[in-house]
């Protein structure tokens, strides 16, 4: 997996907290921090990946109606009035 730097700024308390933590785990900061910010943006991330998505045509009139509702229930939002 590629990577890149970056910097970050934090209370040099809770940067003890993660070097320590690091040391007991046997791990580096780095992996300590990336999977800290994997947890928090599965958990807070406001738009899921959609289910599926599909492109077709169809003689049943419905059937483009009801996708449509799948994919935004299975986003998390509401279809709208159209």
């Amino acid at each position: 997996m590629a990577t890149r730097r970056t910097t970050i700024l934090a209370d040099p308390d809770l940067l003890d907290r993660v070097e320590r933590f690091a040391s007991r785990a046997r791990t580096t900061k780095t992996a300590v921090i990336a999977a800290a910010l994997e947890s928090y943006l599965a958990e807070h991330d406001e738009e899921p990946a959609v289910a599926f998505l599909a492109v077709g045509q169809s003689g049943h009139g419905r059937l483009s109606l009801d996708g449509r509702r799948i994919v935004h229930r299975e986003a998390g939002r509401r279809p709208s009035g159209r």
